[in-house]
């Protein structure tokens, strides 16, 4: 495949670990200058370090999605670093899963949910808008879920932050057609992240199973266990039951690489052979 990533300045929020991080490696790998973006600057500084170190071009910039001062100042750093901003991806999220029960206990992590996944992905947009079409183009990436294609039991909060980035990502496409791209990706359960920390209630990931739950959560205590059937591991099988984040990165890195004149406006990616029912 032709590389579109070479010499386009990326900027990433949410960097310091996870998918964020991995997009920073990968596309800094491909010739990409990066801007990466988190709260957390000592796990930063590292990705920033490791990525030079290999001879990527990188650069560390504390900010908090929630802040819009920290946007626009991250923005323009971007443009005084390297002259311009080619693509934005709005990757920082958290995700406390909880029913509505639970509402005493998730609270304020229902708060942060939607000042990082909303407000945070609006304020990455708006930051970058003008630079963009001033520029004549440049490409807005935004991570959703499946969580956000429909509501379910236990999802209620997260689902709701991460379907309004659908609702924000679609807008922007139509009313900046021609001059800047949008993607949304989609991602199904990656469960060798951290965002599964921030879960409330373990329970609620029952509304996104449904009457696989049980054939579900057994993968995993046999995966524990050492005893899951190597076909459900295996990327190369048809049967491998739960996505990795490289493979996810890798699919972000795919939408980022295509010519000016193609768009991959929404992907969703999936294990093959995961029991998500939405």
């Amino acid at each position: 495949m032709s590389n579109y990533v070479e010499g386009k300045t990326i900027i990433v929020t949410g960097a310091a670990g996870g998918f964020g991080q991995l997009v920073c490696e990968k596309t800094a790998a491909l010739g990409a200058k990066i801007i990466a973006a988190d709260v957390n600057e000592e796990a930063l500084a590292a990705v920033v370090s490791s990525i030079r170190e290999t001879g990527g071009e990188a650069t560390a910039v504390r900010a908090d999605v929630t802040s819009r001062d920290n946007m626009h100042q991250l923005a323009a750093t971007a443009v005084q670093t390297y002259g311009q901003i080619d693509v934005m991806l709005n990757n920082a999220g958290v995700m406390p899963l909880a029913f509505y029960a639970d509402h005493e206990a998730a609270a304020d992590a229902w708060e942060r949910c939607i000042d990082i996944n909303f407000k945070g992905v609006l304020n990455g947009i708006a930051a970058v808008h003008d630079q963009m079409i001033r520029q004549g183009r440049g490409h807005v990436v935004n991570i959703a879920s499946i969580y956000g294609n429909y509501p379910t039991a236990g999802g209620g909060v997260y689902g709701a932050t991460k379907a309004a980035v659908v609702f924000l990502s679609e807008s922007l496409r139509m009313e900046s057609q021609g001059k800047i791209k949008v993607t949304t990706i989609r991602p199904t359960g990656v469960p060798a992240t951290g965002l599964s920390g921030g879960v409330i209630n373990p329970e609620a990931v029952s509304g996104l199973l449904g009457v696989n739950m049980v054939s579900y959560m057994s993968k995993f205590e046999a995966a524990q266990a050492g005893q899951l059937p190597a076909s459900n591991l295996d990327i190369n099988d048809i049967e491998y039951f739960a996505l990795d984040p490289s493979s996810l990165a890798d699919q972000i890195v795919y939408a980022i690489n295509q010519p000016w004149g193609v768009a991959i406006t929404d992907m969703t990616v999936r294990a093959s052979g995961d029991e998500y029912i939405i």
